[in-house]
């Protein structure tokens, strides 16, 4: 039998292949990290009619190579360019990552970790990071010695809205200032009421409160003003002091409250608050705390009483035991006593003057969002400000990636010549990679290269289906020879 008729059959199965190869990279132009892949053939045995011989000098003959009739064409390699990054679509969604590197995302199906370039993740019903194949996507956890920072240990599901991530706990007040400007000519100074204004706070549980402070010019000196707190009132602006009740018959009553104190000046003196009952006014009787500015400048010079602390005051509410409330100092070294056409004008921050966010004290904070960094930190941003670390998205790499056998639903595993992954795997931004949010990386798919591929595939195939055609016209001629 012609032996050309399997040389054309090798070479029809080898494009059939090379031809599946192509109609997948196609079908896959526009799936989320999906890798294309490339066929490579090559020859297959030779059957050797006669063997390569020397020359010999003795009969003056020269030499002669073998020769050989090769039996057609096989499938050396199906590659998968994993080199290839594939372009890059925005999606604006929080959750949707691509590596810009090497590295793969690391994930788990329950059975054993995988590995994907296909980074459109989503959180479940328990607050685990996955992807839409149902894998959890692996990293690691925060460091429980430093919130900071993450532990590179082996990698565990990314539970980025478990209970504990939903909110973040309150802080009270231990640090406030006051700023602005007082005009010595300002006239409501010198009233019996004097110009209020408000220092508001946090205790420990994340109740809001603000103490009404009044400003009078004292009688003696033009430069000194005697401070004093008149009110403090919850988050509705009722009394802490006063404990309003309302009646069967639908009268109100008031009678004092559980808090009858607080802590005012430099050496943490306390004032009573008396109610009266009969329309629940507040009253409190203190000289106030002495504000005093340079006479020559209008600097501030000091206030209160102690020497060793001139800058600043404390303040406390008192009388319950235990008590949610801190003692907070008060600081008043950034006013000053300018000419200002008559008027002042007075305002308090919450914090320290030296770091204005050490001591501001803060609600409870809800959730409000997710974020991803360039290195795969996930952080949480909460509705009191805060922004707190998660977890971190860990990533693999091989020395050999095209080694990795895909597993369908873009997934990858480790084979015996890709490489076995450590259990650990690796900070993107070790080997020079980075993390983009809001972006996928789409199929590296060259419809170009696949379309030019096609043709000559096409055209190899027809061609080895001539082989076959005309070795059968030869084999008709020969049994013809018999008629």
């Amino acid at each position: 039998m012609m032996r050309s008729l399997y040389s054309g059959v090798s070479g029809l199965k080898v494009h059939q292949t090379k031809m599946d190869v192509i109609g997948n990279n196609i079908s896959n132009v526009n799936t989320v990290g999906f890798k294309a892949s490339q066929v490579n053939f090559s020859d297959i045995l030779y059957q050797t009619t006669s063997s390569a011989s020397g020359p010999n000098a003795n009969t003056g003959r020269a030499g002669t190579n073998a020769k050989q009739i090769g039996l057609g064409a096989s499938v050396a390699e199906i590659t998968t360019t994993v080199a290839v990054s594939g372009g890059a679509q925005r999606t604006d969604n929080a959750l949707d990552v691509m590596i810009e590197g090497e590295q793969y995302f690391i994930v788990n199906n329950g059975q054993q970790n995988l590995f994907t370039k296909a980074g459109a993740f989503k959180v479940d019903a328990n607050g685990v990071l996955c992807n839409s194949s149902g894998c959890k996507v692996m990293g690691w956890q925060v460091d429980p010695n430093d919130e900071n920072k993450t532990v590179p240990d082996r990698v565990s599901e990314l539970r980025v809205m478990s209970p504990d991530n939903l909110y973040t706990p309150p802080e009270a007040t231990t640090n406030t200032y006051m700023t602005g400007n007082i005009d010595y000519k300002d006239t409501q100074l010198q009233t019996d009421t004097g110009k209020s204004t408000t220092m508001s706070f946090y205790d420990n549980l994340g109740q809001s409160y603000m103490a009404v402070m009044n400003i009078k010019q004292s009688e003696e000196n033009y430069n000194v003003y005697n401070v004093t707190i008149t009110d403090i009132l919850d988050s509705q602006g009722n009394s802490i002091f006063v404990r309003k009740t309302v009646e069967d018959d639908g009268s109100i009553t008031y009678s004092a409250s559980d808090i009858t104190s607080f802590m005012w000046g430099a050496e943490g003196e306390e004032y009573t608050a008396e109610v009266d009952e009969e329309d629940g006014s507040v009253r409190i009787e203190m000289e106030g705390v002495p504000l005093t500015f340079s006479q020559e400048t209008g600097k501030f010079v000091s206030v209160g009483a102690n020497e060793e602390n001139p800058n600043s005051v404390f303040f406390s509410v008192t009388g319950l035991d235990p008590s949610p409330f801190q003692t907070i100092d008060v600081d008043f070294s950034k006013m000053t006593m300018y000419a200002s056409s008559g008027s002042s004008s007075f305002a308090n921050s919450r914090g320290s003057v030296d770091d204005p966010s050490k001591g501001t004290g803060k609600p409870q904070g809800n959730m409000t969002g997710i974020s991803v960094d360039t290195s795969g930190r996930i952080y949480g941003a909460y509705d009191n400000g805060d922004t707190m670390l998660l977890c971190q998205i860990a990533v693999a790499s091989f020395a050999n990636a095209a080694g990795l056998e895909a597993a369908g639903n873009n997934l990858f595993r480790t084979t015996m010549n890709s490489g076995e992954f450590d259990g650990v795997g690796e900070d993107v931004t070790l080997a020079g990679g980075k993390m983009t949010t809001g972006v996928l990386e789409m199929s590296n798919v060259d419809l170009s290269s696949e379309f030019t591929q096609m043709i000559t595939t096409q055209r190899g195939f027809q061609a080895n289906s001539r082989i076959i055609t005309v070795s059968d016209t030869l084999l008709e001629e020969l049994i013809n020879l018999k008629r």
